[in-house]
């Protein structure tokens, strides 16, 4: 029986269900297959990437050659690695970046764009905004959303370590940034830009410029829910987010104490103002629940987002209970009490919002 010829067309074929894990787009519609060899059912691939030592190139390697043995006849797959010319990064740039009508402004900011916005408030600091911000976007990960995250709190970014990615650094592609990609969540904050502890000192005039930026110079493609994490208070970038995304809903977050929902009401009111529509309140830090006998106890009191709700004319949609997060992030676990809180937060989010996940987690 005649074994199959193996084609350079059935190689390429194959390839192309291999994407780009930072920007989700095949390896061959952004021509990084630079060379397929074949000798009888011996198939030898190269394939480029953007930068030399790129964190996922060992995820890479193995989808290409699990793809390219799964072709019929192919026997022997060699993969190797290499790594894109400056022509060749301005190429695959400019396929990310698109037309130049589609360059003009981001798809994200576009009227007609389906991207769901919700930006995260708090009047003050030290309730748990951020760290409600990430496992909100881990939750719509959870569900099979595609999620980005702008952490929009220039002065006090905290999303980077709140994520474990502190470390990390996103890739630049002539000068198109892609995010930081965890737990399946686009990620981009001022963190990644300044040295370590230089603090940023910036008029509102250049605030609103770099939020701009992280729309334009962001490859975020197809995103299904953007959360912003807004700075506390009611400052020139809370006014910024409102202005540039008029759409955006928001969510307000406090803590039981009369302390923190009177602040938060302030926030609160100037989302108000400014025509943005409040979904609803989030109570952190609501309450701490024993694991051996399940009596809850209330440390910083009772009632402030009811407070809060009922002052801004919405609802308390969520009372999150204190807990530890993982040992090197401030991700809850998905079985812990507050990643089911989570959880079924983004479920009823989703339900107000009207959004379809792109595909479903099992």
């Amino acid at each position: 029986m005649s074994r199959s010829k193996v084609t350079e067309e059935a190689i390429l074929e194959a390839l192309r269900v291999v994407e780009d894990p930072e920007v989700r787009r095949s390896i061959v519609e952004l021509e990084m297959v630079k060379r397929i060899e074949i000798d009888g059912s011996k198939v030898d691939v190269e394939v480029l990437l953007t930068i030399r030592g790129c964190p996922l190139r060992t995820v890479i390697e193995d989808q290409v050659r699990e793809a390219i043995l799964a072709v019929p006849g192919v026997t022997s797959a060699t993969v190797t690695i290499g790594t894109m010319t400056d022509e060749e990064r301005d190429r695959f740039a400019a396929k990310l970046r698109g037309t130049p009508e589609q360059t003009a402004e981001s798809p994200l900011l576009n009227p007609h764009s389906t991207t769901r916005f919700i930006a995260v408030a708090s009047g003050k600091g030290g309730v748990g905004k951020s760290t409600v911000t990430a496992n909100l976007a881990v939750a719509f990960a959870r569900l099979g959303y595609r999620v980005g995250v702008v952490d929009a709190d220039i002065y006090g970014f905290s999303l980077p370590s709140i994520f474990g990615i502190a470390d990390v650094k996103p890739v630049v592609v002539s000068n198109l940034i892609l995010p930081v990609q965890t737990h399946d969540v686009k990620v981009v904050s001022m963190h990644f830009f300044v040295p370590e502890n230089r603090p940023v000192i910036w008029r509102g005039p250049m605030l609103g410029k770099m939020l701009r930026n992280f729309f334009q110079e962001v490859h975020w493609g197809e995103l299904d829910v953007m959360l912003l994490d807004l700075p506390p208070g009611t400052g020139d970038v809370a006014l910024d987010v409102h202005n540039m995304l008029p759409k955006s809903k928001e969510l307000i977050v406090t803590t039981p104490h009369p302390n923190a929902a009177d602040v938060a009401v302030r926030a609160g009111l100037m989302a108000q103002q400014v025509h943005h529509d409040i979904i609803g309140v989030i109570e952190n830090m609501a309450y701490y629940q024993c694991d051996q006998c399940g009596e809850k106890a209330y440390l910083f009191g009772r009632g402030g987002g009811d407070q809060v709700a009922e002052t801004l004319g919405t609802q308390l949609l969520a009372q999150i209970p204190i807990g530890a997060t993982g040992k090197a992030t401030g991700i809850f676990t998905a079985d812990s009490l507050q990643g089911e809180a989570f959880y079924e937060l983004a479920i009823g989010l989703a339900s107000t919002l009207e959004m379809t996940p792109t595909k479903r987690k099992e």
